[in-house]
């Protein structure tokens, strides 16, 4: 292993600890969306599923794993915003350590615990009523899907901290920021459902594009465009992001 990697895996040790301790976050990242599954599975399901080809769980629960994926981003910006407020920064500039390594860190520690409430909530659904038909191989290909979309948005709240540089206001703005992307998507509703400005921009947005990729991909259906669109977005994204968060990182602990 490189120097940068052993860097990389201790910070996220370290960040697996904290989670570890406050076993708290990972129950309430689990709970909320179980919460989502039940009201729209029993609530909502009976009237939206009226408009789907699909049997509703079948449809509603690749898209609650993908809005598990992006609101969970938030919490890994508020981490980076809670080390940046306890002053850790400044102990980290004084080690002979890579910059990149913290930022990196906090991403892949939110992504493995994001990997676990997906996980959940996919078993979560098969109890009540999803039905994937998924190959091995087609399932892993969903967890690269998800884990590299991930690494995007995980990018979008690392950039808010440290622009923001406050756990409140991350989160805060983190949720009015990517909430809205998750219903204003392919996830609870067809999008030709949408009036006609909210149909074309839930069409052309990241959120659908991951959403109807797993979806395709769990179910055994063509995959079609989206996949390849989630890729191009998740790229997009983070080559657009990665070197303003770094000038960010720079101007904050240079300081």
């Amino acid at each position: 292993m490189t120097a940068v990697a052993v860097e990389v895996a201790s910070l996220v040790r370290r960040n697996l600890i904290h989670l570890r301790r406050r076993p708290e976050l990972l129950v309430f990242s689990i709970v909320e969306p179980v919460v989502l599954v039940l009201l729209f599975r029993y609530v909502f399901g009976g009237a939206v599923g009226l408009s789907t080809d699909l049997a509703y769980p079948d449809f509603m629960v690749p898209g609650i794993l993908v809005q598990t994926v992006t609101l969970g981003s938030i919490t890994i910006g508020a981490g980076l915003a809670q080390d940046l407020r306890l002053g850790l920064m400044d102990r980290f500039r004084s080690l002979p350590i890579c910059r990149v390594s913290v930022v990196a860190s906090h991403a892949l520690a939110g992504l493995l615990r994001s990997t676990v409430v997906v996980l959940v909530m996919a078993l979560v659904g098969v109890a009540v009523g999803f039905r994937p038909a998924a190959s091995p191989s087609q399932a892993l290909l969903v967890l690269i899907l998800l884990w590299s979309y991930g690494v995007a948005m995980a990018w979008v709240t690392l950039t808010l901290a440290l622009i923001l540089r406050s756990v409140e206001a991350t989160e805060t703005i983190g949720l009015g920021l990517l909430f809205p992307l998750t219903m204003l998507s392919s996830a609870f509703v067809p999008i030709e459902t949408l009036p006609g400005p909210l149909r074309a921009f839930a069409a052309h947005q990241p959120v659908t594009a991951a959403i109807d990729a797993t979806r395709a991909l769990l179910l055994d259906r063509p995959v079609g465009g989206a996949l390849w669109a989630t890729v191009a977005w998740s790229l997009a994204i983070v080559a657009a992001l990665a070197p303003v968060t770094a000038v960010l990182y720079r101007s904050r602990i240079d300081r």
